[in-house]
C-alpha cells in the first residue's frame, strides 16, 4: 500500500481541523460499520446522493489493509454542495478525480482519501463499550484565511455523516448487549467486514 499512493503527496498535507468523538460502542463495531455501505441508503441519504452505495470496488481484500474505492457520480467531491473544496491533493490520475478511497488499517486507523482532501480516523478504545475517535481533515498547506473558508465544507459533511454512523453503532452495541442477541451471517455485500474479522482473529492467535 505504501507505493500505491505516492503521487497523492500525503506527507505534505497538514491537518486543518480535528474533531473528537466519544462513542458508546465497542471499537470493532466502528470498523465493521466503516467497511461496508450496505447501510448507507437509510443512514446516509446525503452521502448516497453523491456516491452510490453499491458501486464500490475493493483492491485489498485480505490482511491488515482492507478496502478500495467508490466513484463520485454526482459533483466533484464529498461536501455539502458536492463542489471541490481545495486543489487536488496530488498528481492524481484522471479517473481518480472522481473516486474516494476507503481503507481500514489494522488495528486503529481509517483512511479516507478524496481528490481534494484526506480524512483520517484514529480509534482509541477505552472499554468494551466505549471508544474515543479522533477525526482529522488534511489539505495542502495554505493561508489561514483560505483554510478557514474551505475546511468547513468537508467538515460539515463528514461531521454529519460521522454522527449518523456513531448513532447506529451505539444502537448496535445496545442490541449486542441484549440477552436475546444472536449473531447472524454477513450478506454478500459485506465481504470486507468478514475479512477484517479474520485479520482480527489472526492477530489474536485464534486462526
Amino acid at each position: 500500500m505504501a507505493g500505491k499512493f505516492t503521487h497523492w503527496n500525503l506527507p505534505k498535507l497538514r491537518s486543518a481541523r480535528r474533531i473528537e468523538y466519544d462513542v458508546r460502542a465497542n471499537w470493532k463495531l466502528i470498523f465493521e460499520n466503516y467497511s461496508e455501505c450496505y447501510h448507507c441508503p437509510l443512514v446516509h441519504p446525503a452521502l448516497s446522493k453523491l456516491t452510490p452505495y453499491d458501486s464500490g470496488e475493493n483492491d485489498f481484500c485480505e490482511g491488515p489493509f482492507l478496502g478500495g474505492f467508490m466513484p463520485i457520480t454526482k459533483g466533484q467531491s464529498l461536501t455539502m454542495s458536492g463542489n471541490a473544496c481545495a486543489l487536488p491533493v496530488g498528481d492524481i490520475k484522471a479517473e481518480d478525480h472522481h473516486r474516494v478511497f476507503y481503507y481500514s488499517i489494522f488495528p486503529n486507523m481509517l483512511l479516507s482519501m478524496h481528490p481534494d482532501y484526506v480524512m483520517v480516523h484514529q480509534l482509541w478504545p477505552k472499554s468494551a463499550d466505549r471508544v474515543l475517535i479522533s477525526c482529522d481533515w488534511f489539505f495542502h498547506p495554505m493561508p489561514s484565511a483560505a483554510r478557514t473558508l474551505i475546511r468547513t465544507m468537508p467538515l460539515n459533511f463528514w461531521d454529519m455523516t460521522n454522527r449518523q454512523d456513531w448513532h447506529v453503532c451505539e444502537l448496535s452495541q445496545q442490541g449486542i448487549a441484549s440477552r436475546a442477541y444472536r449473531p447472524g451471517p454477513y450478506s454478500p455485500r459485506e465481504s470486507i467486514p468478514a475479512a477484517w474479522d479474520r485479520e482480527y482473529l489472526r492477530a489474536m492467535g485464534e486462526k
